[in-house]
């Protein structure tokens, strides 16, 4: 496998679960709106293994959890205690919706959303 990695962000919520995979920050490889709940506890890691074997390169996958609904995890039959880093196809790690995501010295100045997104995507190219 090559040094690039896939980002895969699953976002599962009460009416469904949306999914993002991008190479780097702006090829976006796959979206996918699917069901809620999951059918088998498997379902995830497979998908994640599926897409690493199908991009020839490693996943790096995030689970968002927290906010108003706070059972993501268990719709996606996963287990916080299990190990859940399917080595070497993919590593999947729980990230809080409502983490701030960067502090700086300068946070009476405000957020700056716009200019970081135009950072993410545009600068970084």
């Amino acid at each position: 496998m090559s040094t690039r990695s896939l980002w895969v962000t699953i976002d599962s919520k009460c009416d469904e679960t949306r999914i993002l995979a991008t190479a780097g920050p702006q090829a976006t490889v796959l979206k996918a709106r699917l069901a809620s709940t999951v059918h088998h506890p498997r379902a995830l890691p497979t998908l994640l293994e599926a897409l690493a074997m199908w991009e020839g390169m490693p996943v790096r996958a995030a689970v968002v959890v927290g906010g108003s609904d706070d059972s993501s995890a268990s719709r996606l039959k996963l287990d916080f205690l299990t190990d859940l880093s399917g080595a070497p196809l993919y590593k999947l790690e729980f990230i809080d919706n409502h983490r701030r995501r960067h502090r700086d010295q300068l946070d009476g100045m405000g957020e700056f959303y716009d200019l970081r997104q135009l950072s993410l995507f545009e600068v970084a190219r």
